[in-house]
């Protein structure tokens, strides 16, 4: 049954007519004057067709070669249309001299007077526009002669044709021969900045977000921003009015329901209203929720008459109502059925879980209030969903249930725990852990094999964010058994369950160094993920297998796994997951071993920007490891201080049966920071401090024998370096590391007066550094001035050499006394409500307690203050706001 059509008020004089006049449309006013003979403006109601050709007209002075008739809906005899045209045509200049007045008689039918028409035009000089407006009124008969009309116009006599939905008029041909243009419903839209000068021209002064936030509630419809601007006149709080606008507002309602709701027919109406608690429409679903048997016909029909209903594929079998359409019909719905709403999300809840929409299913239950049908379908779903990368989609659904149900269902606390684990908050993960376990008895016997996925997967999760290797090893094999299990509950998930726990595993085993056994499991981790279709934990496998390369020294293995992660989070939107975090750290450091900062700057930039408290302890530890190598490059010693110190308490959070690799390269580059800010007692205080094993490590020694040459000790500092240069006890970054021993040692063989052994050792470093260009610990520990000059006479490296005098000698260049940082973007009022809290201990979900937000809002906020304030965690920023007087100086 097709929707039928009513009238287009929107484009004449009664919604503020002279507010699209203001606003030029160049690009619609360019088609409309093209040399095409016909041109069809096609558009649901409001979409300001009228008025587009009106102000066309007007703004390009074609007044007296344009002849406008409209078709009117009470007017279904040809003549009465045809008399209309003749006058139209007879007040333009052409037409007035050529076109015979016309008399009405009874006698006078359609035909005829198009016969008439196109004798009295056949000598047509110039350019003559015939507008019709409101095509989709007429008559069958009327929309023949038309047709008649167009097809033996002469060429002179050009066609604009304005309807709500296209007619049959045979223009087929003219489009093959490419003499139709048209104008259809997204032309017609607004964009944001032609949406801006309509409100600007309505004498409205508003932010570009409320623009912006309104464009997108009306989907650039032009009734729509119309009739916010009429009720935004001297509304004391536009963003307020701007929050709320919907097809709900009285304005809108009124309009939507005159001119498109009540002019359905009755078995339309029906099927409008019952489809309007879905998202999505098929017309399969629309006949379960109508009982009907042709919702695809009607909605297809609707969709082809402009009547709000957009076809989502190629196929016109999924629909969705325009936003403001869809407010309204859920409000009438609500007026005249609130009994059957929750029935109708019922019915939608079921359907979608039967066809494999898991989350469709889950809202609709949630929507109905029927929170055990909504665990269930999110129980069943979970482990899909997590390892495809959909952790904000279960966030979103675990929210909207409310906190009593989340504690009372077993399955619900796992996947609480589950998510708080995701987010960093231990505590809470683990209380409802406690929770599930006490409830266990409670789940169905058919659903305890599924239990055991879901807590078996959320316990290794919460071991990974504690950083606990014995219970992650203990929780995989687990995983491991309930993947092999007889009959497990996710059969098709076997070999994704394996690839999840060997990723894991493979962690830990690369938190303590165990390099071999951990890249064998990441390898059959990316190959099982690979086979199996799962690109999230792909992705998660690669980014672990570039951390490995680059603690192995294997700079290009590393840059190319790094590229894949990152090429995978673009693809699939993971780009602020720890994995891709990681990818852009490596990205980072390769360049910063390059002496090249300011090409690293933006990619540890992107990795600090998801650095929270909540990221795994080992990613964390190492981004800020990172950020203090950089300002080591840069000459910045105290920032370069105060990133390693960020980094020693999240390396503490990792409970594991050996140290942790970035221990004692962070310790020592936190010698080196001491060293040369010329912190000297702090620095030998802190060797003192070392217990025996991390003293041992060769990164160690590099950085003891930096502080023995300071203080004026080349023997010692030669004693510390003789058992790094040939040793396996440097574990990250092994030959940047040797580097750094060769340059000390020639350092302190040359301060010995031994300069052949000083011009070995170098020529060794510059050996080992020129593969890959890493020149960065020639900047940490730089070799003296004469022995570089000197033996660049000499060496096979002459390029490099040149490259690191010219990068020593940029930084012993003074920086302007004069430069300060630029003056921040300006901080919305919900960051400074957060910025405030930061200077406390309170975590983001504590802070979300005292402003009444969720700790993702907080989140957001904190990142949008690094990336407004230039900072890359928590006690830069409270710094830096003090610094700018946004906060009150500290009381010590």
């Amino acid at each position: 049954m097709a929707a039928r059509g009513v009238a287009d008020t929107t484009g004449g004089e009664s919604i503020g007519s002279g507010m699209e006049k203001l606003v030029l449309r160049p690009g619609l006013f360019g088609r409309l004057a093209a040399t095409a003979r016909v041109t069809v403006v096609s558009g649901s109601a409001g979409s300001g067709k009228s008025v587009l050709l009106r102000s066309w007209i007007e703004r390009t002075g074609l007044a007296g070669q344009v002849a406008w008739a409209a078709a009117r809906g009470d007017e279904r005899d040809p003549q009465g249309f045809w008399v209309s045209v003749f006058d139209a045509l007879r007040r333009t200049v052409a037409g007035s001299a050529l076109v015979q007045p016309l008399t009405p008689a009874p006698d006078l039918d359609g035909w005829t007077l198009v016969e008439r028409l196109l004798a009295d035009l056949a000598r047509l000089p110039d350019p003559l526009w015939l507008v019709v407006d409101d095509v989709h009124e007429l008559s069958a008969e009327a929309l023949r002669q038309l047709e008649l009309l167009v097809l033996r116009a002469p060429p002179e006599l050009r066609f604009v044709l304005s309807t709500r939905h296209d007619v049959r008029l045979g223009l087929h041909r003219l489009r093959l021969e490419g003499a139709l243009a048209e104008i259809r419903e997204r032309d017609l839209r607004f964009s944001p900045s032609e949406a801006g000068e309509l409100f600007q021209a309505a004498g409205l002064k508003l932010s570009a977000a409320t623009i912006a936030l309104l464009h997108q509630r009306t989907e650039g419809w032009v009734a729509g921003l119309r009739l916010a601007a009429l009720s935004l006149a001297g509304h004391p709080d536009p963003e307020g009015f701007a929050a709320g606008f919907s097809g709900s507002d009285r304005t809108v309602a009124e309009f939507l329901l005159a001119e498109v709701l009540e002019r359905q027919d009755p078995a339309v109406r029906r099927l409008l209203l019952r489809t309007s608690v879905l998202e999505r429409i098929s017309g399969e679903l629309a006949d379960v929720l109508t009982g009907g048997g042709e919702s695809e016909r009607i909605l297809q029909d609707l969709e082809r008459a402009n009547a709000f209903v957009v076809a989502l594929d190629a196929g016109r079998s999924w629909f969705r109502y325009h936003r403001m359409f869809a407010d309204l019909l859920q409000l009438e719905l609500r007026r005249e059925a609130p009994a059957e709403v929750a029935d109708l999300h019922r019915t939608c809840a079921d359907w979608f879980a039967e066809h494999g929409h898991a989350v469709q299913a889950v809202r609709h239950a949630q929507a109905a209030e029927d929170w055990a049908s909504a665990a269930a379908f999110l129980a069943d779903a979970w482990p899909t969903l997590y390892l495809d990368g959909r952790a904000a989609t279960i966030h979103e659904l675990l929210t909207a249930f409310p906190a009593e149900v989340r504690a009372a269902n077993a399955e619900l606390a796992i996947l609480v725990a589950a998510d708080e684990a995701a987010f960093g908050v231990i505590e809470t993960a683990e209380w409802y852990l406690g929770v599930a376990e006490q409830r266990a008895s409670s789940v169905a016997p058919d659903r305890r094999g599924q239990t055991r996925v879901l807590l078996s997967m959320a316990r290794l999760l919460a071991a990974r964010r504690r950083g606990n290797q014995e219970a992650v090893i203990a929780e995989a094999r687990r995983v491991r058994h309930v993947a092999e299990g007889s009959d497990p509950a996710h059969p098709g998930l076997s070999e994704d369950l394996r690839a999840f726990a060997s990723i894991s595993v493979a962690i830990t085993e690369d938190w303590t160094d165990r390099q071999a056994p951990a890249r064998q499991l990441l390898t059959r981790a990316v190959e099982l993920a690979r086979r199996t279709g799962r690109p999230y934990l792909e992705f998660s496998g690669l980014a672990y297998l570039a951390a490995l390369d680059v603690a192995s020294s294997q700079d290009t293995a590393a840059q190319a796994h790094a590229e894949q992660v990152i090429e995978l989070a673009r693809r699939h939107g993971w780009t602020d997951e720890p994995s891709a975090t990681i990818a852009y750290a490596i990205r980072g450091v390769a360049l910063v071993w390059r002496a090249r900062p300011e090409e690293a700057e933006p990619w540890i930039h992107r990795a600090e920007r998801s650095l929270t408290v909540e990221t795994e302890p080992s990613v964390g530890a190492g981004i800020h490891y990172i950020r203090g190598m950089l300002e080591l490059v840069r000459g910045r010693d105290a920032e370069a201080l105060a990133a390693l110190r960020a980094a020693e308490p999240l390396t503490a959070r990792l409970d594991l049966d050996t140290p942790y690799y970035l221990s004692a390269p962070t310790r020592a580059l936190l010698l080196h920071a001491l060293v040369r800010l010329g912190e000297i007692q702090r620095a030998e205080r802190m060797v003192e401090g070392l217990d025996k094993q991390e003293r041992a490590r060769g990164e160690v020694r590099v950085a003891v024998a930096a502080l023995k040459s300071a203080q004026d000790d080349p023997e010692g500092a030669i004693a510390e370096l003789a058992p790094v240069k040939d040793d396996d006890s440097v574990r990250y970054g092994r030959r940047t590391w040797r580097v750094a021993a060769f340059v000390l040692e020639a350092a302190a063989r040359e301060a010995l007066g031994d300069s052949a052994a000083a011009e070995r050792l170098l020529e060794r470093s510059l050996d080992l550094a020129e593969p890959d260009g890493a020149v960065w610990h020639f900047l940490l520990c730089p070799p003296p001035e004469h022995l570089l000059a000197r033996h660049a006479r000499r060496t096979a490296h002459a390029w490099l050499v040149a490259e690191i005098q010219s990068m020593l000698a940029a930084r012993r260049l003074p920086s302007p006394s004069s430069a300060q940082p630029p003056a921040p973007d300006p901080l919305s009022d919900s960051e400074i409500r957060v910025l405030r809290y930061l200077p406390t201990n309170l975590t983001a979900r504590e802070i979300g307690g005292e402003l009444g937000v969720s700790p993702n809002t907080v989140r957001t906020h904190i990142r949008g203050l690094y990336t407004k304030l230039g900072t890359h965690s928590r006690s830069d920023t409270v710094a830096r706001a003090r610094s700018l007087g946004l906060l009150a100086p500290s009381a010590r």
